[in-house]
């Protein structure tokens, strides 16, 4: 049975592009007799709100979705995340990074190379290279750090791996393309990877689909599934819309929220329609 999941975080109202991956996921399940799920993200404790978990489930009513079985609630799945950090540790594919944010962004801007992916600067692997005596000893003082994945060590361990994707067909993961990503963070003890991976493995996802930016994270995901021994999915990696100046659709630019277009009258089967639905 295909098992889809739409998984937003409530740092905000949902706007189209939230609207789009909802419709499109519940519209998977729904053409192939199949299970769409719910997903709280809010692991983000600073930046997540209550209210905001209320109008997710507000928007996608209107938007007329409904999803089988309880919503999976990811603060209330810290003890999960932290028990496969420690199996990660114990496998010795984790190492400590004391480096702050500003100063790998400092690094790559000497190195006069572009921010990474998603935005975010590739690590330069600084905290690999430390000696074990001088992690134990910083970690010991109370150093702030937060645990990054090696992924060459990783990649030692699982071999060459290979995940499929309804539109590009059969990849063999690169675990280069985003560098030793953070597994678990300074202020939390998890992170994306780490969280969403375990996750649809607890919600038993057959097929996730979600959009094309998110495509290069599936490197590190299926690497997370291979180490975990987790059940593996299929993705489906859908195209991103954009408004009328063509860019993507965001809580930071201020997008129409679908509230706001609620509140102006528009007719969620107009939106549906206009979505392609």
């Amino acid at each position: 049975m295909v098992i889809t999941r739409f998984a937003p975080s409530p740092t905000g109202r949902l706007h189209m592009g939230h609207a789009y991956s909802a419709l499109f996921a519940s519209s998977l399940a729904a053409d192939e007799g199949g299970k769409f799920l719910l997903r709280i993200e809010d692991i983000d404790t600073s930046r997540c709100r209550e209210e905001y978990t209320e109008g997710i489930y507000e928007d996608l009513e209107w938007l007329g979705i409904r999803w089988k079985s309880d919503v999976l609630i990811q603060s209330n799945r810290f003890d999960a995340y932290r028990k496969s950090i420690n199996l990660l540790r114990e496998m010795g594919v984790l190492y400590p990074c004391f480096c702050s944010r500003k100063k790998i962004e400092a690094e790559q801007s000497d190195a006069g190379l572009a921010p990474h992916g998603s935005g975010l600067p590739k690590y330069s692997g600084h905290c690999r290279k430390i000696g074990s005596k001088t992690r134990r000893d910083r970690i010991a003082q109370g150093d702030p750090h937060s645990w990054r994945l090696d992924c060459s060590a990783a990649f030692s361990i699982t071999g060459k791996l290979m995940w499929f994707d309804r539109l590009a067909g059969e990849i063999i993961v690169d675990p280069s393309i985003l560098g030793d990503v953070i597994i678990s963070r300074k202020d939390i003890a998890t992170s994306y990877h780490l969280a969403v991976t375990l996750d649809d493995a607890e919600q038993g996802v057959t097929l996730i689909s979600r959009g094309q930016d998110l495509m290069e994270s599936t490197h590190v995901h299926r690497l997370l599934q291979c180490l975990l021994q987790l059940p593996v999915p299929h993705w489906y990696h859908h195209e991103l819309i954009k408004d009328e100046e063509g860019r993507r659709f965001s809580k930071r630019a201020g997008s129409l929220t679908l509230k706001e277009m609620r509140d102006s009258g528009i007719r969620p089967e107009d939106l549906r329609k206009e979505l392609g639905f």
